[in-house]
């Protein structure tokens, strides 16, 4: 009877398990005003409301480290936007730029150095509608350019565990030290860089290489606020120095976040209604649903059977996480990993292969990432299009090399 019991539980929990996780792959339930948010926290309850999991086996389940993280996170970066931040960083770079090709590089390198510390998609958020504003102002095609914020970020935010919320789950879930996984990563965010001006520049070589020069553009006046630039600015680079020096991130971005809500000059609700609520839900769901599957379905058999697919392998693991990062997106991706990761014999190497394979499988398609989607949605408010073909082009060869040479570099 309690076999009986225990299959059908199992059985159970595989049905909410795969449901939920159809619906994330998709995006929505069609025919359903469902999306990835709601169908991660239908997922969970139904764990509990099935018996699956007990609450409190649910609330245990929720890692709220990383979610401290990420909304700590969100509150400094829309206080660095809010203030004014980006479009003063924009601002010096229009005054320096005389060349297409420079643009290229000023881009990619200010979206993937902003993205490397700050979550990857609201750079994206943040960077478009100012690019796109520059270059029709140079009357530029906007298209390359706009691939260069998308993958750069992409690439960027490979480097630190605050780069996007993947990566900050495996901060997490693996406990490694903030300078060590910046240390393991950056030269593949850097060497990633490199390649994006390379294989943007050669994909769209009557932009880039001509010796065609543009004059300055005249800059109009900035709105910015002074006072929360520079305190929104001093406390970020405050917390940076806090995550190298080895303290808690998620202690030290959900203090800075606060302190930035302590404010007489924006109101809180500005600040709220930049915060993505949906995808702090969808966290919460997905650490239930696969909690479920792990203490229901894995079971020393299983996990002896799926450790001889040789996971321990960088290629092997860079190639399974990379595909199923772009079946059912990189943060779900991490979280059906988890329980198999932390069974290897270097399971530290391992998540970092996870975070590197996930983050830029991210540039294979439009879809592969949500920053890409961010991009294509609000150039298409400007009548710009980013069609899947035109980032295929670029953002195929760019996955394949960047994920080869981070599996030859860990």
């Amino acid at each position: 009877m309690d076999a009986l019991r225990a299959n059908a539980t199992a059985s159970v929990a595989v049905v909410i398990f795969t449901a939920t996780y159809l619906v994330i792959a998709i995006g929505k339930l069609p025919g359903y005003h469902l999306d990835r948010a709601g169908a991660a926290l239908l997922g969970a309850s139904l764990m509990v409301g099935s018996g699956v999991m007990s609450l409190d086996q649910a609330y245990r389940a929720i890692d709220f480290d990383t979610i401290a993280l990420l909304l700590g996170m969100m509150i400094v970066v829309a206080n660095l936007r809010l203030s004014g931040f980006f479009r003063l960083v924009n601002n010096w770079v229009v005054t320096r730029t005389h060349h297409p090709l420079v643009l290229l590089t000023s881009i990619v390198l200010v979206a993937g150095a902003l993205s490397a510390f700050l979550v990857n998609d609201t750079i994206c958020l943040a960077m478009t509608p100012l690019v796109l504003d520059l270059v029709t102002r140079l009357k530029r095609d906007p298209v390359p350019y706009l691939l260069a914020i998308a993958m750069a970020s992409n690439v960027g935010s490979t480097a630190t565990i605050t780069g996007n919320p993947q990566n900050m789950i495996i901060g997490g879930l693996s406990h490694i030290p903030y300078g060590t996984f910046a240390g393991a990563l950056w030269p593949v965010a850097a060497v990633g860089l490199f390649l994006t001006i390379l294989l943007i520049a050669l994909a769209y070589h009557g932009e880039f290489f001509t010796r065609e020069r543009f004059s300055t553009v005249v800059a109009g006046p900035v709105l910015y606020h002074g006072p929360l630039v520079v305190k929104a600015s001093l406390l970020t680079v405050a917390m940076v120095i806090l995550f190298f020096a080895g303290q808690p991130v998620a202690k030290v971005a959900i203090i800075g976040g606060a302190l930035l809500l302590f404010t007489r000059r924006l109101k809180p609700e500005k600040v709220y209604s930049e915060i993505d609520w949906p995808l702090l839900l969808m966290f919460v769901g997905l650490f239930i649903v696969v909690a479920g599957l792990e203490a229901t379905v894995l079971t020393p058999e299983i996990a002896a059977r799926i450790g001889r697919l040789h996971l321990d392998s960088v290629p092997i693991m860079s190639m399974v996480t990379a595909g199923l990062s772009n079946l059912v997106s990189n943060v779900p991706a991490v979280l059906v990993l988890k329980p198999f990761v932390a069974n290897l014999q270097d399971p530290t190497r391992a998540w970092l292969v996870v975070a590197m394979a996930s983050t830029l499988a991210g540039n294979l398609t439009l879809v592969g990432s949500v920053a890409n989607l961010i991009v294509a949605q609000r150039a298409r408010r400007h009548g710009v299009k980013v069609g899947f073909w035109t980032y295929f082009k670029v953002g195929a060869p760019l996955t394949v090399l960047t994920i080869l040479f981070g599996a030859w570099w860990l």
